[in-house]
C-alpha cells in the first residue's frame, strides 16, 4: 500500500481532437511527455481521446474506430508509461467482441502493464449524445484500481452526475476519482443555459470530492466538433472541493500536487463515511420509492 503522507503530482490533458486518429494519439503522447517533464506522475486523458466525438450521429461506420484492450493504442501508451515511469489513464472506444463495444478507460502502470480497466456504467441518450447506439453498459462495476501511486478510481463523463458511482468508488479505497469527459454546449443552448450547465458540471464533481474525501481529476475535451462546442475547463480538486488547477477553453495541460494526507484529515474532520446509515439505504436499490 502506498503511504498516505506522499505528495503526488497529477496532470489532466485537455485536447482538441481531429478526424486524424494518428495525429490525436501523437498529440496525446507529446502532452504526456510534457506533463512528465513537469513532474507529473499520474497523467489523465479525456474520454475517447483518439477520435472526434462520433456519437453525434448513429452511423455503423464509426464502429471501425474501436479497438481491443490491449490493442494498438494501449501498446503505444504502455511503452510511453514504461519510458517515462508514469501512470496513465486513457479513455478508449473498446471492441470487446463482435457486436459488443464499450466506452472504457484503461489505467496503465509505470512499468507499462495494465493496472485495470473501467467500462462506463451510465450510458446517455441525449440530442447529439447518442451513446446507447454504440456502447454496452459496463459490467465491471465501480472500483479503485491499485497502482504504485495509490488507488485510482475511474468513472466516465455521464457517470459524474451519479453520487452512487462516486461513493462506491470511494468505498473501494480510491484516493483519486478520475472523470474522463466529453461535455459541451449545443449552439442553441449556450446563450440561455451555458453558464449554468458548466457551473453544475463542476459543482457536481467538487461535491463528490467533498462528500467522499478524495481528489477529483476531470479532463474534458475542447473545441467545436459538428453540433457541440466542448467547453474544456478541465480541473483538479482536493478533498475539500478546492480547485487546485483549472484549464481554459483551449488545449492545455494542467498539473497539481495532491497531498494524500489530506484524505485522512478531511475524513476525520468531516466524518461522512463514519456517519453513514448503511442500515437505512436499502431503498437505493429501487427505481423509485412509490410508497
Amino acid at each position: 500500500m502506498v503511504p498516505t503522507n506522499l505528495s503526488i503530482r497529477v496532470a489532466a490533458v485537455q485536447m482538441r481532437c481531429t478526424a486524424d486518429i494518428g495525429a490525436n494519439l501523437e498529440q496525446a503522447i507529446q502532452r504526456i511527455r510534457e506533463a512528465a517533464a513537469d513532474g507529473a506522475q499520474l497523467v489523465c486523458l479525456q474520454e475517447l481521446f483518439h477520435s472526434l466525438y462520433f456519437c453525434q450521429s448513429e452511423d455503423h461506420q464509426f464502429f471501425g474506430l474501436a479497438e481491443p484492450i490491449p490493442g494498438p493504442t494501449t501498446e503505444r501508451l504502455a511503452s510511453l508509461a514504461r519510458e517515462l515511469k508514469v501512470v496513465i489513464v486513457a479513455g478508449l472506444f473498446e471492441r470487446r467482441a463482435p457486436g459488443l463495444y464499450h466506452n472504457s478507460a484503461v489505467v496503465l502502470e509505470r512499468d507499462g502493464s495494465i493496472a485495470g480497466l473501467y467500462r462506463k456504467m451510465h450510458i446517455p441518450d441525449d440530442p447529439f449524445y447518442y451513446e446507447k447506439f454504440y456502447f454496452t453498459p459496463g459490467d465491471l462495476g465501480f472500483k479503485a484500481i491499485p497502482t504504485s501511486l495509490g488507488k485510482v478510481g475511474v468513472c466516465i463523463c455521464w457517470d459524474q452526475w451519479f453520487p452512487e458511482a462516486a461513493r462506491l468508488t470511494a468505498l473501494h479505497g480510491a484516493q483519486w476519482l478520475v472523470y474522463p469527459t466529453a461535455i459541451g454546449w449545443l449552439s442553441a443552448d449556450k446563450e440561455t443555459y451555458g453558464t449554468a450547465q458548466r457551473l453544475a458540471w463542476q459543482t457536481m464533481m467538487r461535491s463528490h470530492a467533498i462528500a467522499n474525501g478524495l481528489f477529483v481529476i476531470a479532463p474534458n475535451r475542447c473545441g467545436v466538433e459538428s453540433q457541440i462546442e466542448f467547453w474544456g475547463t478541465s480541473f483538479i480538486a482536493d478533498p475539500y472541493g478546492n480547485v487546485l488547477a483549472e484549464a481554459g477553453e483551449s488545449p492545455e495541460t494542467i498539473v497539481a500536487d495532491c497531498d494524500l494526507s489530506l484524505i485522512d484529515v478531511a475524513r476525520t474532520h468531516w466524518p461522512f463515511l463514519r456517519d453513514r446509515r448503511i442500515d437505512a439505504y436499502q431503498p437505493l436499490t429501487q427505481r423509485f420509492c412509490d410508497a
